[in-house]
């Protein structure tokens, strides 16, 4: 079955522009400009955490989630 973003019930509007603006790799701070958003606990609440639950996004530096120089990027849909 091949599913595509839209069938994901976890996918909020939140979640789908977040996506929708993510290019490469980008920080918090690039991401929330992006969105014109200025709160930073909303995005993390309202797109940041529901997109690295779902496995849409990753952080570039896992181990350390707190770092300054922590990035986010798009998961690579990996073909089975």
């Amino acid at each position: 079955l091949d599913t595509t973003p839209q069938d994901n019930p976890q996918l909020t509007p939140q979640v789908e522009t977040l996506l929708g603006i993510l290019q490469g790799e980008m920080s918090r701070s690039e991401l929330m400009a992006a969105l014109g958003l200025s709160d930073r606990k909303s995005f993390r609440e309202r797109y940041l955490q529901p997109a690295l639950q779902a496995g849409l996004i990753e952080m570039t530096i896992p181990d350390k989630p707190n770092s300054r120089l922590q990035k986010y990027r798009l998961v690579s849909m990996r073909v089975k």
